[in-house]
């Protein structure tokens, strides 16, 4: 796999070079938008809304609606207000990764030492993974500065990019005044985790829906069809108490497969 970003981690005054790899992959069924008529791929134009006429690629421009009217950027512009094109993985302070939110987290990407850099690597993913820290900092990708996590895994190292706080819509709105929970609910409620309790396996989570999409696009390029399903109802009873009783009778087994099904 090519890399997609190479340069170093500076740890004081050590330079890891490294490379950066994508973690993730985009595993949703790719569908093409056809004309139902003669199943023609269907294409998107450029169209000036008052015209109605298309517009070329090189007539169109960047402008961002500021207090009603547009401000014009231009490529230069864009380039000014870039971050220095840095190489460097910059990390300014060692953390516990459980300090750090989760709702931060962005993208995630895999590292391989470059050449040269294997021992220094090898080095800075070991004492990670002893101490269980991870090194927070700063990098550029493509054009735009991040804040970054890096952290030892499975005895590799992986960046997460952060988002930024202005990211992050403030929570206040959706605080509401909630009743305060009954004795013996809170009892029943803690009982139904504890009987729940158990380990995170992300194999036990299948994307149930792809699985059956594509299972329906090849029955149907082969003239077949498959049963329709039938969706489950469950009416639950209007009261909490009967609720929790109801929860705590089902089989831990089931319940578990319960909850996998909703994932």
């Amino acid at each position: 796999m090519r890399s997609i970003w190479t340069g170093s981690v500076a740890l004081g005054l050590v330079n890891i070079p490294i490379k950066l790899f994508s973690a993730v992959q985009d595993r949703a069924l790719d569908f093409d938008m056809l004309d139902k008529k003669d199943l023609s791929n269907i294409h998107f134009k450029r169209v000036n809304e008052n015209t109605g006429k298309e517009v070329a690629w090189n007539n169109i421009v960047k402008g961002y609606n500021l207090n009603g009217k547009y401000v014009v950027l231009s490529a230069k512009d864009f380039e000014n207000a870039s971050p220095e094109k840095t190489k460097t993985i910059d990390l300014r302070v060692f953390v516990k990764a459980s300090d750090v939110d989760v709702i931060l987290f962005d993208s995630a990407y895999y590292l391989k030492p470059a050449k040269g850099g294997e021992r220094a690597f090898s080095l800075l993913e070991e004492v990670l993974n002893k101490s269980a820290m991870a090194g927070v900092g700063t990098f550029v990708l493509r054009n735009k500065e991040r804040p970054v996590l890096l952290r030892s895994a499975q005895g590799i190292l992986i960046l997460h990019t952060l988002r930024f706080l202005n990211e992050i819509r403030d929570p206040s709105e959706f605080i509401v005044d909630m009743p305060k929970p009954k004795t013996a609910e809170l009892a029943m409620a803690k009982d139904l985790v504890k009987n729940l309790q158990g380990h995170f396996d992300i194999t036990d989570f299948k994307d149930d829906y792809t699985i059956k999409l594509m299972k329906l696009i090849k029955a149907k390029a082969n003239g077949k069809k498959l049963p329709v399903s039938k969706a489950k109802t469950v009416s639950p009873s209007d009261d909490l108490i009967t609720q929790l009783e109801q929860s705590l009778a089902i089989p831990k087994k089931k319940a578990k497969s319960t909850h996998k099904n909703r994932g």
